[in-house]
């Protein structure tokens, strides 16, 4: 006599979706925590800095950013000095890393022997892997000198007496100041804008660039032509980066930009100062109160200036998204 199985739910198949859904939930529910994670760490530095330059903020208002008096004795506070010092090393870096950064991303892509690819792309990377506080005393101990005797000095005697270029190029030649600060901001951002045009060059569909020689078109062509539009949300990708290492950089500054809070003159070795170098020298002996709060109003607003440049870059590839869906 045979009698039934008994039926038992846990021996039925469970259905493959059924069994990956509980995975798949607990991915988003990560994801969206790690979003989440990164949005509330921005609101909280953004408002540890306001609350922290609070004092400040009411003192001088947006007064501050225009004053150029810095008197910690008097507490008198301006940051015209330490943001155009900022503003002018970093256009300084950019100025001479894009070009010489697209140069070695075009030779590493289109016109470098195999042989040679691999060693001269790992020697560019392993530039930024050099701290920054060995470039500064690069900088101060070996370049700003070079850079005083050799070219400060002979481009002093070639413009005496012209009455733009003059002003432009004086002061000491002791190879310090805004232009050499900016100079070593350069070489210091150019391994991470070349790398990542490098490697966005290379992500280059190859029937596009044969297409184009095959039409008789030059190397110069197809790079202009081919592979900047193609990859041009990764190239502005890479110089923004570039730029925000640039403005954040704080130890290789503050050895070579001279380090004064008062613009002397205009000329590009004048002696300067920028917001990363001035926190740098005065935060840890700064006073609670109104000199604190002055330097956490400095880091506020350099973390506006940082935030405005991502913002334009958004925006600037919007419109060329736009451009483009135009000449479609």
């Amino acid at each position: 006599m045979s009698h039934p199985a008994p039926s038992d739910d846990s021996m039925r198949p469970v259905h493959p979706a059924l069994s990956s859904a509980l995975p798949d939930r607990l991915f988003a529910w990560a994801s969206r925590g790690a979003a989440l994670f990164t949005l509330a760490l921005f609101l909280g530095i953004l408002v540890s800095l306001v609350l922290g330059a609070w004092p400040a903020v009411q003192r001088f208002g947006a007064g501050f950013l225009i004053h150029d008096n810095w008197d910690p004795v008097r507490e008198d506070f301006g940051g015209w000095v330490m943001i155009c010092g900022t503003l002018a090393t970093s256009a300084i870096a950019l100025m001479i890393a894009v070009p010489v950064s697209f140069g070695i991303a075009l030779f590493l892509t289109e016109l470098s022997p195999v042989w040679l690819k691999r060693p001269l792309g790992t020697a560019i990377e392993l530039l930024a892997a050099v701290p920054s506080i060995v470039y500064g005393m690069w900088g101060l101990m070996v370049f700003g000198p070079v850079l005083a005797r050799y070219a400060q000095q002979p481009l002093q005697s070639l413009v005496r007496g012209v009455p733009l270029l003059e002003p432009l190029l004086a002061g000491p030649p002791v190879g310090i100041g805004i232009l050499p600060a900016g100079i070593i901001l350069s070489i210091m951002i150019i391994p991470f804008i070349a790398s990542v045009m490098r490697d966005v060059f290379e992500i280059t569909p190859p029937l596009l660039k044969e297409s184009a020689h095959g039409l008789g078109a030059t190397t110069w062509e197809v790079v202009w032509r081919i592979v900047l539009p193609y990859t041009k949300t990764g190239v502005l990708g890479g110089i923004m980066l570039g730029l925000g290492r640039a403005l954040g950089e704080t130890m290789a500054v503050t050895f070579v930009v001279g380090n004064s809070n008062q613009l002397a003159s205009l000329s590009l070795f004048a002696p300067a100062n920028t917001i990363t170098s001035v926190l740098a020298n005065e935060f840890a002996e700064a006073a609670p109160g109104l000199h604190q709060a002055s330097l956490i109003y400095l880091g506020l607003v350099l973390f506006l200036i940082t935030f405005t440049v991502l913002i334009f870059s958004r925006l600037l590839l919007m419109r060329l998204r736009k451009n483009e869906g135009r000449s479609a």
